[in-house]
């Protein structure tokens, strides 16, 4: 069967997925997979937020190979888009529109090479694919997936997050935090009656910007970040606040527990600052070593043309947080047609020619772990 990836992308990206409606998306790739012979199940984690498992001969000698990627988008921004968002219009080899990078595409392209695959027979394994609701804040439909497929024995995992084709071999992992400081109100005139949270708050944040994780640097993933995105205080001009919150991205590195980075971070703002996740998803690290990974690398660099062999890994976040664990601590690559430098972005862009090669990808992969 085949599946036209570049339409498939332009229907999936006219599905408005904006932290909502993933199911809606689903039901455009869900007939298709049925047709090519998938076993399909969608389950919602919320009304209209789906996330889809479909299986293809998983009960052979090796477990499934795995291939994932999320169909919710993030807001368009204030600036203007000079691309329709919801049509992705083809502009020479570009596809513009919320999601063509992260990462419709990229679903795009795991349904057409599965529905490829399906036609052949199978000797050692079958296909297992996860297509997931709220993956940008926090995946939230992974752990749903993860959830409903208890127990049953996955291969590797392939994430089609934008890498422009490029094989990385893991992430960072993600650790948000409020930081919360309690105070006494008083009247704006009478400060020294009160107790003022902004400035307990502010101290212990400013102690942040220093902070030493006390780990070497990563060979592909350098050093671990920290950035404090918001700050907020008070309720009025005239009154001392008694409760002041800023939060806190933390991105870690492999190894690092983040147990053990929250019990720093604690010790760094003091007792009077609380702090408490709001995201936590763990680094993923594959060996390059690996012999399926280095496999996936060599058959990327051999469809795209690339030359570069170092190991890479990506800043941001992906499901593999939550489904490289559950599945056993798997190998994992992230491979995908979109540009990371695309992602969330006015006028978001997926090149043609990279989804072609995306689906060739795959396919390759899936013949050689499925022995088609």
């Amino acid at each position: 069967m085949s599946v036209d990836v570049v339409k498939l992308t332009r229907d999936l990206v006219a599905v408005d997925t904006i932290g909502h409606a993933e199911s809606d998306a689903l039901a455009v790739v869900a007939p298709l997979l049925e047709k090519a012979g998938f076993a399909v199940d969608i389950g919602e984690h919320e009304p209209g937020r789906g996330t889809l498992v479909a299986e293809w001969h998983t009960g052979l000698e090796q477990p499934p190979l795995c291939l994932s990627g999320h169909v919710d988008t993030v807001p368009l921004g204030a600036a203007p888009w000079q691309h329709d968002p919801f049509r992705a219009e083809p502009d020479g080899d570009r596809l513009h529109g919320r999601g063509t990078s992260d990462m419709k595409g990229g679903v795009a392209a795991i349904v057409a090479a599965a529905a490829k695959i399906a036609a052949l027979r199978p000797s050692r394994a079958g296909l297992r694919l996860v297509l997931t609701a709220a993956e940008e804040p926090g995946s939230a439909g992974a752990r749903h997936a993860v959830r409903r497929l208890s127990g049953r024995p996955s291969g590797p995992l392939v994430i089609t997050e934008p890498t422009g084709n490029a094989v990385l071999h893991g992430h960072k992992g993600a650790l948000w935090l409020t930081a919360s400081a309690s105070g006494v109100t008083a009247h704006g005139s009478m400060p020294h009656l009160g107790d003022n949270a902004v400035y307990t708050l502010a101290r212990a944040v400013n102690r942040l910007e220093t902070h030493d994780f006390g780990v070497p640097p990563h060979p592909a993933m350098g050093r671990p970040t920290l950035n404090v995105g918001t700050f907020h205080g008070g309720l009025n001009t005239n009154s001392v606040p008694d409760s002041a919150e800023a939060t806190i991205d933390v991105r870690t590195v492999a190894g690092q527990d983040h147990g053990g980075v929250l019990t720093g971070l604690a010790g760094r703002v003091g007792d009077t600052v609380h702090l408490e996740p709001l995201i936590d998803l763990p680094a993923v690290w594959t060996d390059p070593g690996d012999a399926w990974a280095a496999s996936v690398a060599e058959i990327a660099r051999e469809i795209t043309g690339a030359k570069d062999t170092e190991p890479r890994a990506a800043t941001y976040f992906t499901d593999a947080s939550v489904l490289t664990p559950a599945f056993g601590h798997v190998p994992t690559v992230i491979c995908g047609p979109g540009e990371a430098e695309q992602a969330h972005v006015t006028d978001e862009w997926v090149s043609l020619r990279k989804l072609a090669d995306s689906v060739a990808i795959l396919e390759r992969v899936c013949v050689d772990w499925c022995g088609t």
